[in-house]
């Protein structure tokens, strides 16, 4: 029986709660649905594959000519991904607009997941020389993928109170590396026994591909029955899907010009942008550097992906209980340190030797959820109420629209020195650039600025 107030009213306290756990482990979910995209199709699968797709379509010269454009095939799958990333630095800001207009988060987030687990399942059919094909669906994938973490981070706020944030990113961030660790592990053991299964190299790929799609949509159905929309301060009456793009760039004009009033969350942003971009790119040429300069097979360098997700996992958790104790700021400081003398230490790693390199893969693992999950978090504090969406396409931008500089610098930097181990420590400058700049950013004069209560401890 629910029980009532000193008003006879009926006491919702409890029921609120409930209902608030029920959204924050349904909101867990999208973590585990998508993730496999991350893990399963850019870091390990369409690469490789699509480069050879590309190159099977090649002239005599090695060039392919998408849209009559002369392009490397061995340059088309990073051409496809910048320009991916790219068009989601348009289209998320104007999804925010429209989702802070309406009030309508989680239909935009169902079709941002469906069109992306839709594109992916696709690849199934990504076979001889059909590499536009791979290209448009990467693209639309790419871009549901981003554009959807986008309106799923904006939820943060809504579901989780100041004091919870810290551990439900955190939570959130260990489901998505377990799921991308556990499919891992089958595509590897399916991928690894193609000739006993009877079935092509390349087919075992694309089932591979295949399957992240369908893990995708699968299991998104779970957030996308346990969310609800909230009417917001940003909410238009009678608003609906169909406002027009001029309406929603025009809103997001007007939230350009606020974030310049706060100025706090702009440094905040910035420090994250240049740390995030340091930690992207790690992810990215961590396999390049192993192959390359340490001369590793790729069992190797598969094994390490997997020892990087498992341990991920593990370390956003730890990372959330350091943060309930020392506070989010201090605790990602803590790992921008840990990330700078990881990063120095694997600049001195002797060739051909995999167990010092799985040992670099730990030290990554462990700082890597944490890191990103209570950025999340602390970000989510910076957000003023109602503008959810809106912020968190700002952050998604730091995150993924601007992650060229890093590889730019390692590229860079290999062209100038000719040797990987140059390449790897020159990250380093952003960690430690980072880290500075977080450590200027008073955090708790920032959050009274959005308009939201101070956690005890930040």
């Amino acid at each position: 029986m629910t029980g009532t107030d000193v008003h006879g009213a009926p006491a919702k306290a409890p029921e609120e709660s409930a209902d608030r756990r029920r959204e924050q482990r349904g909101w867990y979910w999208y973590d585990w649905a998508n993730s496999v995209y991350s893990t399963t199709v850019l870091t390990v699968f369409l690469g490789p594959y699509l480069t050879s797709v590309a190159k099977a379509a090649a002239d005599a010269h090695g060039y392919v000519h998408p849209l009559g454009l002369p392009v490397r095939a061995g340059s088309f799958y990073a051409y496809t991904v910048s320009a991916s990333l790219l068009l989601s630095v348009v289209a998320m800001p104007l999804a925010g607009a429209l989702a802070d207009r309406t009030g309508r988060k989680k239909p935009l987030l169902g079709c941002c997941a469906y069109a992306g687990a839709a594109a992916t399942a696709g690849m199934f059919f990504l076979d001889g020389e059909r590499y536009l094909l791979g290209g448009a669906l990467l693209i639309i994938a790419n871009v549901s993928f981003v554009v959807s973490m986008m309106l799923y981070n904006s939820f943060l706020p809504q579901i989780a109170r100041p004091d919870e944030r810290d551990a439900v990113s955190s939570r959130g961030w260990a489901f998505g590396y377990a799921a991308g660790a556990l499919v891992l592990v089958a595509d590897l053991a399916l991928y690894g026994r193609h000739d006993a299964l009877g079935i092509s190299e390349g087919t075992a790929v694309r089932i591979c591909l295949a399957s992240a799609g369908l893990w995708w949509g699968t299991f998104a159905l779970i957030p996308l029955r346990r969310l609800r929309d909230r009417r917001t301060a940003a909410e238009v009456p009678g608003a609906g899907l169909g406002a027009s793009p001029r309406q929603g760039w025009r809103q997001l004009r007007e939230t350009l010009r606020g974030m310049r009033r706060r100025p706090l969350t702009l440094s905040f942003l910035l420090a994250y942008l240049v740390y995030n971009d340091g930690v992207q790119t790690v992810i990215t040429q961590a396999s390049v550097y192993g192959a390359e300069e340490l001369k590793l097979d790729q069992t190797t360098l598969i094994v390490a992906v997997l020892l990087v997700q498992v341990l991920a996992a593990a370390g956003a958790l730890l990372m959330g209980r350091l943060a309930r104790r020392y506070g989010a700021q201090r605790t990602i400081l803590g790992s921008l340190a840990a990330w700078a003398l990881t990063l120095a230490a694997g600049y001195f790693l002797p060739a051909k030797a995999p167990l010092w390199f799985f040992a670099l893969a730990v030290g990554i693992g462990l700082v890597l959820g944490g890191s990103q999950a209570l950025s999340r978090s602390l970000f989510s504090h910076l957000v003023p109420r109602g503008k959810e969406a809106e912020y968190f396409s700002a952050y998604e931008i730091s995150d993924r629209g601007v992650s060229w500089l890093g590889p730019l610098v390692f590229g860079v930097a290999y062209q100038l020195t000719g040797s990987y181990r140059d390449a790897i420590v020159s990250l380093v400058a952003f960690f430690v650039v980072g880290f500075v700049l977080l450590a200027r950013v008073p955090v708790g004069r920032a959050i009274a600025a959005a308009g939201n209560p101070v956690p005890d401890r930040i």
